[in-house]
């Protein structure tokens, strides 16, 4: 029995008219302490599996279930990092982390600690009293993922966060993503488009048709750590993304 059961999940979005299957029969399980990364198309399902496991919508069918218990409603214990950081433009950056523990009326001296510890182990210790709109993007972001982190949760769901970052900030938030995951131990559902970064990133990575989203492939990534971008140039990293490539039907037609 794994940390997190995903079994024959079903999401049927409009009426029997118009109806559109985002999800069909998705299957995958992940043990505490793992990453995963989720690949497929665009359109085909990925963020709407991550937000009926976070328990943000609902199923049409099928059981998702964390820790053992079937996820009816939002899961208490997780932390979800989006596209965006979207970051309350009035607080600071210490006021921004510290708000989901002001949600669950726990924000007092060691909340504060708490928060102030990531932000140093993400670089922001000095932007703590600055406000979102002085940080850069990718600065944005790492406020977002403190956020994610702030109330110690073992479930981290992260939507292609650092899609819309450059190639230089981008690799050094995977960098700093499995620092923490290092630190934390938390367990970890990763959504991306890239192949290369789901690689880098997982100890697993699942493959997903179009829609209606099924899981036809997955498979362990066996790359030991700690990495360092060094090890994209390696046989197995190069062979991992091949195995992945080949999975979402990328190297049809080639010779």
């Amino acid at each position: 029995m794994g940390f997190v059961e995903i079994t024959n999940v079903r999401k049927v979005f409009g009426g029997k008219e118009k109806e559109v299957v985002a999800l069909d029969e998705a299957s995958l399980t992940f043990d505490e302490g793992e990453f995963v990364a989720l690949i497929g198309p665009s359109g085909c399902g990925k963020t709407t599996l991550l937000t009926i496991v976070a328990g943000l919508a609902s199923k049409t069918s099928g059981s998702v279930k964390v820790g053992g218990k079937e996820v009816t409603g939002p899961y208490p214990d997780y932390g979800f990092v989006f596209q965006q950081p979207s970051l309350m433009p009035w607080r600071s950056v210490l006021q921004n982390v510290l708000f989901p523990m002001e949600i669950l009326g726990r924000n007092d001296a060691q909340a504060k600690a708490r928060a102030e510890q990531l932000l140093e182990m993400t670089g922001l210790h000095a932007f703590a009293n600055a406000r979102p709109h002085e940080l850069s993007g990718g600065m944005q972001q790492r406020v977002s993922l403190c956020r994610a982190l702030i109330h110690k949760p073992k479930l981290l769901l992260m939507d292609e966060p650092f899609g819309a970052l450059d190639e230089f900030t981008r690799l050094d938030m995977n960098d700093l993503l499995l620092k923490i995951k290092a630190e934390t131990g938390a367990s970890v559902l990763f959504v991306t488009h890239s192949i290369s970064e789901a690689v880098y990133l997982s100890d697993k990575v699942v493959v997903f048709t179009r829609r209606p989203a099924r899981v036809s492939a997955e498979f362990q990534i066996d790359i030991p750590a700690p990495r360092t971008q060094a090890c994209r140039f390696t046989p197995e990293f190069i062979e991992a993304e091949r195995r992945a490539s080949e999975a979402l039907g990328l190297l049809v037609g080639t010779h």
